[in-house]
């Protein structure tokens, strides 16, 4: 059997990319170890959040998957950090894990040139440092042009409790004991990751009136731009919030050494951003108390997830740690916590294609490239497929810029500083976020989703005439100017905002912090939709920082544009800092601008390159 693409793993990651891959008309096999666990939350019951929620909307952007389904699929959903600029708002939504899941399969299933196949990858077919199919645990060889790895955490998994160790997925599922092995014989770098997750609680076993209520949020959002809300407010499930106890930290401090952890039983490094609970105790002895979210994971069953509560704890500790909460001390444990171990691969191996540097038509994507969440799985699925489907019709590969995507942002750290860790996408690891909004996703990268080939014509022109309102909205408050006549003034005061000395458009108006869109409906009619009211109102009010941010990236795009040459010998660039000259010749910088990124490499190292680069007459 032969195939343009084979995608190896059916979680968030996979099914990005084998949706990709088969919209762009090439012939998909996704191979998946159970296919009832695609789509799979073996974690958080969760999409989105800080950063992670523009990823999201990116993802959809570009003709993804992930907004759509969790559109379907969510229990709740909260605009984040409202009260702080737009850089840093975000959506998350609670995800129901039976529907969730349950939807991503009937789209796989749904999907023309798509096939599913059940059944391990124990290794690859690779020829002349190509990659030419794969072999299955079975024996079976299956051909492909390209193949897409999204292994997430099964390679050589290990669950650990305590000095317990059990070699399974997080569901109990076979790992791929093999895989892993085969790729470091082909020559990548593999290295050991850990990441946990916490217990699951009976519903009915918990005291709420111990609890905070978090409902969500009264106005109503969607993930997707072509989506209308799917879900009623009034209808959210809740989330609860508590914190631990003095008693928490104590029994966690005397079995310290029980845990998988602090005991010595882990091998892998853990994520620094989300850390197990007796971690934060350590860390942060000087807080009393942490917060603790408890989370529904579905209508279908009473399962609560203890947000931030995760261990590594043997189950006996886990007992005494739990009902040491408030509302919990009769709380009956459904799931006990546990960590997982797992093999990945060192991303510096890779290409911004997320092709592989070692095997050509090889990508990988998701926690193999290490790191971790289901929205930067999806995000890289998402590349992956649509890399490996222009890489087999000779196509330029699709790069973000850091100034255009926290997709291009995760990637372009993934393979330009590597990680030690399990990476978690933050705002802060974005340098234009006031760029990057969670609002004008479908604004930067709608139009690549088309000329790709993964956004409709309808989609499409539903993009354009939001961009023309946008416009015309804009237009329309810079024509119209209001005078400081009683009226005026008398109402500007009535709204705490200075009386007018001068005349003035509204569009100057609108900058004022006080004034909003729906204030200057007090002189003009405007009937668009909120999303464009939106739009026009944050960048009316925050042109200069924007413009500030544009000339910053400009300065970027400039060293993006002088390429180096792959077959450049750094040895022989004379003067380099040694450690430049190692990280060069590992990394392999395609333009100056990466190799400027590279931890490691100084702006001396990168005045010589480019001195060396002119002399040889190859810029």
């Amino acid at each position: 059997m032969k195939y343009d693409i084979i995608v190896v793993g059916g979680g968030h990651a996979g099914c990005e990319a084998c949706l990709a891959s088969a919209r762009l008309g090439n012939k998909t096999l996704l191979i998946t170890g159970n296919i009832e666990n695609i789509a799979d939350m073996p974690c958080n019951p969760s999409i989105g959040g800080p950063a992670k929620g523009i990823i999201v909307r990116e993802i959809d952007a570009l003709g993804g998957e992930m907004a759509n389904n969790i559109d379907h699929s969510c229990l709740q959903v909260k605009m984040l950090n409202t009260k702080k600029g737009p850089a840093v708002r975000a959506l998350r939504a609670q995800g129901d894990k039976v529907t969730y899941p349950k939807q991503m399969i009937q789209t796989l299933q749904n999907q023309e040139n798509l096939e599913m196949k059940e059944s391990l990858v124990e290794d690859l077919i690779v020829e002349d440092n190509k990659i030419r199919g794969v072999i299955l645990e079975t024996g079976e060889k299956i051909e492909a042009k390209a193949v897409i790895l999204t292994t997430g955490t099964y390679l050589k998994a290990v669950i650990l409790r305590g000095d317990k160790k059990t070699n399974s997925g997080p569901h109990g599922e076979k790992p791929s004991q093999f895989l892993s092995e085969k790729l470091r014989n082909l020559g990548f770098t593999i290295q050991r990751l850990k990441t946990g997750t916490p217990q699951r609680i009976d519903k009915n076993s918990i005291d709420y009136s111990k609890a905070s209520l978090e409902p969500g949020d009264e106005t109503p959002y969607t993930f997707s731009f072509d989506n209308q809300p799917l879900y009623e407010v009034k209808n959210q499930i809740p989330c609860h919030l508590i914190y631990t106890t003095p008693e928490t930290h104590k029994i966690i401090m005397e079995n310290l050494e029980k845990s998988s952890m602090y005991g010595g039983y882990v091998e892998g490094i853990g994520p620094r951003y989300c850390p197990s609970i007796e971690d934060k105790v350590v860390r942060f002895k000087d807080k009393e108390r942490h917060q603790l979210f408890l989370e529904p994971e579905s209508i279908y069953y009473d399962d609560i997830y203890i947000q931030g509560f995760s261990t590594s704890m043997p189950e006996d500790i886990q007992e005494k740690m739990v009902h040491s909460l408030p509302g919990l001390e009769n709380a009956k444990i459904l799931k006990y916590a546990y960590a997982i171990e797992y093999d990945a691969i060192d991303p510096l191996q890779l290409k911004q294609s997320l092709e592989t540097k070692v095997i050509e038509n090889l990508f990988t994507a998701g926690q193999i490239n290490g790191t971790s969440g289901y929205e930067e799985a999806a995000g890289q699925g998402l590349i992956a497929g649509i890399n490996a489907s222009r890489k087999i019709h000779q196509q330029e590969p699709l790069i973000l810029k850091r100034n255009e995507a926290y997709i291009g942002v995760l990637i372009d750290d993934l393979v330009t500083k590597g990680t030690k860790e399990p990476y978690r996408m933050l705002t802060s690891r974005a340098e234009y976020r006031l760029l990057l909004r969670h609002d004008n996703a479908d604004l930067r990268l709608r139009e690549y989703g088309y000329q790709i080939g993964l956004i409709n014509q309808e989609k499409y022109q539903n993009f354009k005439q939001k961009k023309q309102k946008i416009q015309s909205l804009i237009d329309l408050l810079k024509q119209n100017k209001i005078t400081p006549t009683s009226e005026t003034n008398e109402y500007l005061v009535s709204i705490n905002s200075t009386k007018l000395l001068d005349g003035i458009s509204l569009y100057d108006l609108l900058k004022r912090p006080e004034i909003t869109i729906e204030t200057i409906k007090h002189w003009i009619e405007i009937e668009d939709q909120d999303e464009v009211k939106e739009q026009v109102e944050i960048q009316t009010k925050y042109e200069g920082y924007i413009k500030k941010a544009n000339r910053e990236a400009e300065k970027m795009l400039d060293l993006e544009k002088i390429k180096i040459p792959e077959e450049i010998d750094y040895s022989k660039v004379h003067n380099l800092a040694s450690e430049a000259r190692q990280k060069l010749t590992n990394i392999k910088p395609t333009t100056i601008a990466q190799a400027s990124r590279i931890s490691g490499v100084n702006p001396s190292d990168i005045s010589i390159l480019m001195v060396y680069l002119k002399r040889e007459k190859r810029i």
